[in-house]
């Protein structure tokens, strides 16, 4: 709830209006009478279950007697006017709220209701409340058709002519859903104005040629658009072919969409304007705005409900053939297709609008997103998944505003779709330029890595390497597996072709003896038909086709990699080789593409006479990894969703107990003690080798006797505040035997660091095992970050570790145990004993836990973590808390 409790959100209703949600209080007596007052007789009864005078005026005395324990009243704004008003009073005792709901006339049937109840249930799981009670009369059907659709568990008890309702808050995946189809419904609604606009202003076109304005008008003219089209200019009667005005107000008729392309300093004027008249759209194409110019512009769009492209930005497009809207200033019209493309650099969307084009792929809907203020990726998405044209999904991202909501409506889409993005910001350099450029913060590598893989979304390092991925994709079928066959009428393109076939991580293995046979059987004389498979160049068309059309339909491989050069053989014979492969007028049920060397062009799409296309790439690495991005995305869309799972003797109450105690004493935040870590680990139950704190000589010798193994060896660690990296301070003793040596080890350390150490940690001298390491990373944006891999000393050199963003689900943490170059050693590597990896497993669901519990945790390091045979545990660990209140990344608002 700390949205609300900060400051008002915007959110929009199920027919894309915008509305603000914002706390309730003593300002708003005379609103809340007003809605009242406003409501039928009907509506009154149904509220109040009468129609005394006095029950509005109770009512808003309620709402304006201040802020007090167990109350909350939210109100929904559309402009100055109050439209909503939803409040709850927890019933003492107890964590149950009792709750009234109330929507003005004239607003009912578009979700202002079930808006502010999303909202104030958010806030009430934040206050502890864990249920709402409701009273209704039967015959109330709207508001019991409310509190039923919203997702959450309910149970009704019928009394006579009234029925009592009680809703659990309980957030589980129904509600997540239901709540996520609101806002997909709502969202696409609110973006018809911006993709299918009725009627189009531009505004800053100006009389000469050259200007960016003018470039957009023309666009839209010669386009061919379907609707209106005006301009707006204090003297000009027309502009471009299209009729100038002097104000929008001005226009025969009120526009969809306006199209901005001022000077930054006059930008939320020109906005106020279009608002004031009731346009639904904006593209801001103007760039350069000042932070106070972007508050204002936003400030304009809230007010007035617009939903906003930009601004600085290249424009957008729709190529649907009932709308034909071109308003960008690319230099040629996209072509129509299924190809969505949203990115946020203007260079990027006109290099992916070319390659496109030379690929033959036309686009559904284009949208330069430049600075984001508004619309975003996810709003894209949600669009492409319903507009019945789309059928591939194209980003360029170098931020991110609600990555968590992003992944789950990616994850969602990329089901039905293939979803693209070149994976911008990868190094440090890159990070700066992308933060600098869009005036938004880039995403750490691992982090983005993490949200793509979970989410199903193709990531490719560059613009070439996507459009490779995107002419497969869009062309052939997808592998059902890693094993490639290489086929090649030169024996060293195909050696090239294999190594970038195993460099992509495809498998090229050798064939079995019939598959062999049939394969030389088709061939001509001296070809070598294992894998790789030299055709030699004496192949003929007809061979060739035979060779391929075998291994495609058999079952030995996944996909077919052909690769040829010109020769004079068939020259000669007036062949050519690569018709072999577009000839067939059936199609094959797996991926073939084809590597030329001599082609000019990077990659094209060869046409075919089973009205497919067969990729050709001029280099075997771009054609290897196009076919690895495929295998992946087939691994992903075959397994299922995962789950997760519910974890036994975890004390959520205890540890958010104990975080709120650390931080009463600790306003700023900080690494906590040996002690509060390990009690905040056991309220999660992960496993921790026994251990005690020793403030002096004494204790610690008495801490050994106790912990001592049968072995009798024991370990001191040192502790001070802000002490993180043991090893590098030399501040532990290891191989303690007798209790002289504890009382060496002791006094050393107080030698060397004196009163800075606040006490020891003594532990017993753990067994062999597997050193790993497990932590978690609290992302601003994205949420909790959970990373496994190769722990001990080795942990920062090496840097082999894996991450998933939390919560884990089964598959996550089997990909965090599989994932990194140590992952041999857990299994049985070189005659070891495996590692117990269901007690991996659980410990890896228990730090997920964890870490989506507690907002607060911004950094927790497990290391190392000893796994053996029967069992892990931590050997040591720590753990930094910070003020943050908690935030829901699925509650609805606008950005």
């Amino acid at each position: 709830m700390a949205g609300i409790q900060e400051v008002p959100v915007h959110a929009l209703l199920s027919d894309g209006t915008t509305v603000r949600i914002r706390r309730a209080g003593e300002a708003d007596h005379d609103e809340v009478l007003r809605l009242y007052q406003e409501m039928s007789l009907e509506n009154l009864r149904l509220r109040f279950f009468s129609v005394s005078p006095s029950s509005a005026r109770q009512a808003a005395d309620r709402v304006a007697s201040g802020e007090r324990p167990g109350y909350c009243a939210l109100a929904a704004e559309y402009g100055s006017r109050l439209v909503g008003l939803a409040e709850y009073e927890v019933l003492s005792p107890g964590e149950t709220a009792e709750i009234a709901v109330a929507v003005a006339d004239g607003w009912h049937h578009r979700g202002v209701a079930t808006l502010l109840l999303e909202h104030l249930a958010d806030a009430a799981r934040s206050a502890g409340v864990t249920a709402f009670s409701a009273d209704a009369l039967a015959e109330n059907h709207d508001v019991l058709k409310v509190f039923h659709d919203l997702g959450l568990r309910l149970t009704r008890h019928f009394e006579g002519p009234e029925v009592h309702c009680t809703v659990e808050l309980a957030e589980d995946e129904t509600y997540m859903s239901a709540v996520e189809a609101r806002g997909r419904a709502a969202d696409v609604t609110s973006l018809r104005p911006l993709l299918r606009p009725r009627a189009v202003v531009v505004i800053g076109a100006g009389r000469r040629t050259g200007s960016v304005g003018r470039a957009i008008l023309q666009n839209i003219r010669t386009g061919a658009f379907t609707g209106w089209v005006y301009t707006v200019h204090p003297e000009a009667q027309a502009i471009a072919g299209a009729d100038a005005y002097r104000s929008v107000a001005d226009l025969p008729q009120v526009p969809d969409l306006a199209v901005i392309a001022v000077p930054a300093k006059a930008v939320s004027e020109v906005a106020e304007e279009c608002g004031t008249t009731g346009v639904r759209g904006m593209l801001v194409v103007s760039a350069g705005l000042t932070a106070g110019q972007a508050g204002r512009l936003m400030n304009v769009c809230r007010r007035h409900g617009m939903r906003l492209v930009g601004p600085n930005c290249l424009g957008l497009a729709n190529t649907e053939h009932t709308v034909r809207l071109d308003a960008t200033f690319a230099a040629r019209h996209p072509g129509p297709g299924s190809a969505g493309v949203a990115v946020q650099s203007g260079g990027v969307g006109i290099a992916l609008l070319d390659g496109l084009a030379r690929l033959g792929i036309g686009v559904s809907t284009f949208v330069s997103l430049g600075d984001k203020y508004d619309v975003s990726s996810n709003d894209m998405l949600q669009w492409w998944e319903n507009d019945g044209h789309t059928d591939l999904a194209l980003l360029h991202l170098e931020s991110f505003g609600n990555p968590r909501a992003f992944s789950r409506t990616a994850r969602r889409v990329a089901r039905s779709m293939p979803v693209l993005t070149v994976d911008a910001g990868r190094s440090r350099a890159g990070r700066r330029a992308a933060s600098s450029h869009t005036a938004a913060a880039a995403t750490p590598t691992m982090t983005r890595q993490a949200l793509f893989t979970q989410a199903g979304i193709t990531a490719a390092r560059t613009i070439g390497e996507l459009l490779d991925t995107v002419a497969l994709l869009h062309a052939q079928p997808l592998p059902t597996g890693s094993r490639a066959a290489v086929v090649s009428n030169a024996g060293g393109v195909g050696v090239l072709a294999a190594d970038a076939c195993a460099e992509a991580g495809l498998v090229v293995s050798p064939f079995g003896a019939d598959l062999v046979d049939e394969l030389v059987a088709l061939l001509p004389d001296g070809a070598t038909a294992t894998n790789p498979v030299d055709v030699t160049a004496a192949v003929g068309e007809r061979q060739l086709a035979a060779c391929v059309d075998l291994l495609a339909r058999g079952g030995a491989v996944d996909a077919v990699l052909t690769t040829l050069v010109p020769t004079a053989v068939a020259s000669a014979r007036g062949e050519d080789l690569v018709r072999a492969l577009t000839s067939r007028s059936a199609r094959l049920p797996r991926p073939v593409v084809v590597v030329l060397p001599a082609q000019a062009a990077r990659v094209q799409l060869l046409p075919a006479a089973d009205r497919t296309a067969v990729p050709a790439y001029s280099d075997a690495e771009d054609a290897a990894r196009a076919l690895a991005h495929a295998a992946a995305r087939a691994r992903w869309l075959m397994r299922p969703p995962g789950s997760v799972p519910q974890l036994p003797d975890v004390e959520t109450g205890r540890a958010h107990d104990l975080v709120a105690a650390y931080l009463d004493g600790n306003p700023a935040g900080g690494w906590l003690d040996p002690r509060t870590t390990a009690a905040l680990l056991g309220c999660y139950g992960i496993p921790q080798i026994p251990w005690a704190w020793a403030r002096n000589e004494e204790e610690a010798v008495a801490a050994a006797e106790r912990l001592a193994g049968l072995d009798g060896r024991v370990v001191m660690k040192a502790h001070w505040p802000g002490l993180l990296y043991k090893s590098e301070h030399r501040a532990l003793h290891l191989d303690l035997r007798t209790a002289s040596q504890v009382r060496a080890a002791h006094r050393d350390l107080i030698t060397r660091f004196g009163d800075r150490m606040t006490g020891v940690v003594v532990q017993p001298l753990a067994e062999r095992g597997t050193e790993l390491f497990a932590g978690v990373v609290q992302d601003e944006v994205f949420g909790p970050l959970v990373v496994f891999g190769l722990g001990g000393t080795a942990t920062g050199l090496l840097a082999d570790q894996a991450a998933r963003l939390a919560p884990l689900t089964d598959l996550d943490v089997h990909d965090l145990l599989t994932s990194p170059r140590c992952s041999p050693l857990l299994f049985g590597y070189a005659g070891r004993p495996a590692a117990d990896l269901n007690a991996l497993e659980q410990l890896l669901h228990r730090l997920s836990r964890l870490a989506s519990d507690l907002p607060q945790l911004t950094e927790a390091d497990l290391n190392p973590v000893l796994a053996g045979a029967h069992g892990v545990s931590t050997l040591d660990a720590r753990i930094r808390l910070v003020p943050r209140r908690p935030h829901d990344p699925y509650l609805r608002r606008l950005r």
